[in-house]
């Protein structure tokens, strides 16, 4: 039975929600909320959610105009991500947004490789050819899953400016040739000491490379001006996965706090850089609610879990503003494992006592709630209740266990965007399962 919200609190949630309507001032509360802040986290509830991804988009599109937003910083791999940053400051080889996207091959390839992605590509592309270079917006990864990848990108680096540095470096990362191309076969090996670990030279390989970047810097003016970064930057996240596909056969927690602790690592990597060039960086963080709202106001910090959210609130304080999705019922592009091909889903009306149910029956089909304004709402809503959370797997068949936690919401967000009947992001490669995916009846109409 769904549940029943009492007068009071249905009265305060409907005076305090803002309308979203499709008007171009439906975001004027949450900019004035962001204020002078230099960092903006947006998440979402799925990973397969096309409003989530096309508001996310038009929010930073604002945040980019209006507040002079210079970065956007994404959960996905640093390489791949660069090839976009490329693209989208007019540079490299590639023609278009659809070509810059060709490198998400790794699975889940429609978590950026969507046709709400392309279209934000193609406009900060058409965006950054009106400004001079030292304007442009950049596009990064900060996820840390690319370590055969991030290698390759520091030896072929090392090979344009320093052959005998690419020789050692080589040789240093040649202890992963002995576990084959799936580093979780290396994780499990080395972390159960059934082979040699790569420690060593993972962080050997940093330091050498550190030790040289000033005279690197003196002598790779044919390269790009910031090549340079990105090798370092290939090389922390190297070290980084090292450590994290170790500890992933250790426990989950171990794991997951590695990851999102790489993640604020690579967002104050970007800062410096930046910085070190005479900008004062903005960024925008797109990532899951699970990793983006403050994890010390879920259940997941009393097992001993951190996220960026809280990372971020912890270095940055209010000059942080961490913004939430959340829904309620439609359809979701997941898969139903690992590796497995992305499907369509229907997404299961939310469970009751969570805060999906609760402003689903409020009966207003979208709304932002601003949680930052003291008040009777703002602390009957800190009570915890139920949050769903959907990533790249969604299994409907055991929904309570496999995809909601408590949380605080106040506590956890800044403000929280609400849209009550969702549909399935669309991903560019859109396979026979996917076509067939069950369309419920209630299924909603594009924004």
């Amino acid at each position: 039975m769904p549940q029943t919200i009492d007068r009071e609190l249905s009265h305060d949630l409907r005076a305090g929600a803002h309308h979203l309507v499709g008007a171009p001032e439906d975001f004027d509360p949450l900019l004035a909320l962001v204020a002078d802040a230099h960092v903006v986290l947006i998440g979402e509830a799925s990973h397969g959610t096309h409003e989530f991804y096309r508001i996310r988009a038009e929010i930073t599109k604002r945040l980019i105009r209006e507040k002079g937003f210079t970065s956007v910083a994404v959960e996905a791999d640093w390489p791949d991500a660069y090839r976009i940053n490329r693209y989208v400051r007019g540079r490299g080889g590639d023609g278009d947004a659809a070509q810059a996207l060709e490198g998400f091959k790794r699975f889940p390839q429609w978590m950026w490789r969507n046709a709400d992605v392309l279209d934000f590509v193609g406009w900060l592309r058409a965006h950054n050819d009106l400004l001079p270079e030292v304007q442009r917006v950049g596009f990064y990864g900060i996820d840390l899953y690319s370590l055969r990848a991030s290698m390759d990108a520091v030896l072929r680096y090392l090979e344009l400016v320093d052959p005998d540095a690419a020789i050692r470096a080589r040789h240093r990362y040649a202890c992963f040739d002995h576990y084959g191309e799936d580093p979780q076969e290396y994780g499990y090996a080395a972390g159960f000491g059934l082979g040699p670990s790569c420690e060593t030279a993972v962080v050997e390989q940093l330091a050498d490379l550190h030790r040289s970047a000033a005279a690197y810097a003196q002598r790779d003016g044919r390269l790009e001006p910031d090549d340079l970064f990105f090798a370092e930057q290939n090389a922390r996240l190297v070290r980084n996965a090292e450590r994290y596909y170790r500890a992933m056969f250790g426990g989950h927690v171990a794991s997951w706090n590695l990851r999102d602790q790489h993640m604020a690592e690579t967002l104050d990597a970007l800062v410096a850089f930046h910085a070190g060039h005479g900008h004062h960086e903005k960024i925008v963080v797109w990532a899951h609610n699970s990793h983006l709202g403050d994890a010390r106001a879920t259940e997941m910090s009393g097992a001993g879990e951190l996220n960026v959210g809280q990372l971020v609130r912890q270095r940055h304080g209010r000059d942080a503003r961490l913004i939430g999705f959340l829904t309620y019922q439609g359809t979701v592009t997941a898969a139903s494992d690992w590796d497995h091909p992305a499907e369509r889903k229907v997404v299961r009306p939310a469970l009751p006592d969570s805060y999906e149910a609760l402003l689903h029956e409020v009966e207003i089909p979208n709304l932002l709630l601003d949680l930052t304004r003291p008040g009777p709402l703002t602390a009957e809503l800190a009570e915890p209740r139920l949050e769903r959370a959907i990533g790249v797997i969604y299994r409907p068949e055991t929904e309570r266990l496999s995809h909601y936690f408590h949380a605080s919401l106040p506590r956890q967000f800044d403000a929280v965007l609400y849209y009550d009947a969702t549909r399935a992001v669309e991903p560019l490669e859109r396979t026979g399962l996917w076509e067939r995916g069950e369309v419920p009846e209630t299924y909603p109409t594009a924004l």
